[in-house]
Parts: C-alpha cells; structure tokens; sequence
C-alpha cells in the first residue's frame, strides 16, 4: 500500500473511520445481556388506574422493573386492533417512557389486527384482498411508515422482529407453511426491507426471526435451514419457551447448544414465562411448584441455561407478559392487590454492585 502524504487523503480516512466507528456502534446497540419484559399491557393497566406495588407503595412499573435490573422491553404492534390496545400511537408513548429511563426496546411486528402466534396468523383487515404482490408491497411500506413514525418521534427501536412466533409462516392463507416458503420469504424481505428504509441511513436496528420452538431441535433445524436457503438476512434468532408446551430445561438447554453451534448467531429467549399458582400442571406432576417461590426458581433456571449456551451466544431473556392488571394472568410478576412477587428478584445478583 502506498503511503497517504495529502490531507485530503488524511481527511479520507478520517471520515471512514469515523463513519465505520458510527456503524459499529449501532450495530452493538444489542450487545449486552438483554434482561427483558414484554410490558405491552402496563400503560393500558395504568391508564386505567391499576397501581403496581413494592413494599405496599404505589410506583411506576417501568421504575419497578428497572430497579431490578431489567434493561429492555419489548413491545407488540398491531396493524388496526379493535379490542387490545396496541396500536401506533399507544406502542410510541409507552415507547418513549421507557426510552427516557435508558431502556432498550424491541418492537414485534404481529402483521395483524389482533394475536399472531403459531395457531393463527390473520391477515390484517385492511389486507385481505389482495394479491401476492400487492400484499408483499403493502408490508414493506406500513413497516417503511412505521419506522418513520418512530424515528419522528425519537423512539426508533434497537430490534425488531419480523413476525410473532413465526414458525407457521404469517398473513395468512398467503404466507402459511409449509406450502407457501416462497411467499413466506418475500414477505419476511418486504418487511426487514421495510424496516431499513424507514430509518436514518446510519442507523439499522437488528433484526429478529422469532419461533416457538424452545426445546426443539428437530423444529428448529427444519426451520432455520430453509430459511437461511432463500438468503433471508437477519441477526439474532429468537425463541419462546413455555415447558408446558415446548419440553424440559434439558431440551432447552439441548436446543440451546445446537443453534449456537449450527447457526453461529445470538440466541435471545424472548418469551419465557411460569405460573405462581397451579394452572398449567394440575393435572401432572410439574417441573417446579408452581408458586410464586417457583416461578423464581424457574426463571433463574432458564437463565442459567441461556448464560451457559455455547461461545457466550445466550444473549438474553424476555419475559412474557409480567405486568397484566396484577393477577390477571397466573404469569404475572404481580398479585391481584398489585403487589410485586419474588421472581422480580431474580436478576438483582447479576446487576447490583
């Protein structure tokens, strides 16, 4: 290489590297340990004048969670819900709450007016009639517009996924599996696609393929290899494990150690959850009480096993959905008084000093 004796070249340089130092710091935006939540109820519940408590006082659940530790939060995005809340502008003031307190967020595109998960995946309503074509552009220029309401708004998230529980494909019947790949992979395109041209040039959030396949191996390699066939880009795979329907901690921990070494991308549990009263094994014999004492139990488990996958590749865990309406759901991490419940402790002895 022959030396650079000109300033302009100097000044080249310099602005390379200043733009490849940019670059690589988006890029790392999701690097650390992702200790999550999907709070996409909590304002609903707040709004509503639920109070979430510690220590029998009434304090923002945003405050709760981050004084134990946790850094992300995940919230789901509907096209046009009717009954749930999740719409654009609900997702961006929630979005903007949790920025203010330094968290990171993760948005998941349902591609749908309503729940999407391996049992359904309905096309949004606005949506229905059209033809393939039609249905890959409209995907790619809601993702584009939503983006560029977020980076309006200065919440831009740091990751995205592209679906929720996508294992059956999604926007049904045109993007169902097995039958559809073809048009299942252009839909994924449109979408990450979508979601690059509705950023700023230097920023490009990472992009998520999320499963619900846990403790499953052979699921999980039929998937993913077909899917890295169509040279569909993304970066982080991401799972759900719920051991009532997705196997024992050796499975997961099997899964785990598959994908880390197969696919050589960070594995991120972005829907994990356990009961604090009997709900799931009253019928048979269940892997941890199912206690609020449990569902700690369960949780440090599970991130034990994350922590542990191959070549540091067990990036984060999310939990799915901890902050309902207090005991609403038996997942919660609040009574039905409000009350916090042990398992938010879980992660208070990686981050406190």
């Amino acid at each position: 290489m022959k030396p650079i004796n000109s300033i302009s070249g100097c000044r080249s340089l310099l602005i390379l590297a200043i733009i490849g130092f940019a670059l690589s710091s988006v890029k790392s935006n999701a690097q650390e340990y992702a200790i999550g939540a999907d709070l996409s109820f909590l304002k609903s519940a707040e709004d509503r004048g639920f109070g979430f408590k510690e220590n029998d006082s009434i304090k923002s659940g945003l405050q709760i969670f981050k004084d134990h530790g946790y850094n992300w939060i995940r919230l789901r995005l509907f096209h046009t819900p009717t009954e749930l809340p999740n719409n654009l502008d609900y997702t961006i003031a929630l979005a903007k709450k949790a920025k203010e307190m330094g968290y990171k967020f993760l948005l998941d595109f349902h591609y749908s007016d309503t729940w999407a998960d391996p049992g359904k995946q309905f096309t949004p309503k606005a949506w229905e009639k059209l033809s393939h074509q039609d249905l890959v552009k409209a995907l790619f220029e809601y993702s584009k517009a939503t983006m560029i309401s977020l980076r309006d708004a200065h919440v831009l998230p740091d990751m995205v996924q592209i679906g929720n529980e996508v294992i059956n494909g999604m926007l049904w019947p045109d993007g169902k599996l097995p039958q559809n790949w073809n048009n299942f992979a252009d839909l994924l395109n449109a979408g990450i696609n979508g979601v690059f041209e509705g950023c700023d040039p230097l920023y490009t959030p990472d992009i998520m393929i999320h499963i619900d396949q846990g403790g499953n191996v052979v699921n999980t390699k039929y998937f993913f290899d077909k899917l890295l066939s169509y040279g569909i880009k993304f970066d982080y795979i991401g799972q759900s494990y719920y051991p009532w329907w997705h196997g024992t901690l050796l499975d997961l921990r099997n899964n785990m150690i598959f994908m880390a070494k197969t696919y050589k991308k960070p594995i991120i549990l972005v829907e994990v959850a356990y009961c604090s009263s009997p709900t799931e094994y009253r019928k048979k014999q269940a892997p941890f009480a199912e206690t609020p004492e449990g569902q700690k139990e369960f949780l440090d488990e599970v991130n034990d096993i994350v922590l542990s996958t191959p070549d540091n590749l067990g990036v984060g865990i999310f939990w799915w959905e901890p902050a309902t309406m207090g005991g609403r759901s038996t997942r919660d991490f609040f009574d039905e008084k409000g009350n916090v419940l042990l398992v938010i402790t879980v992660f208070d002895k990686w981050t406190r000093k």
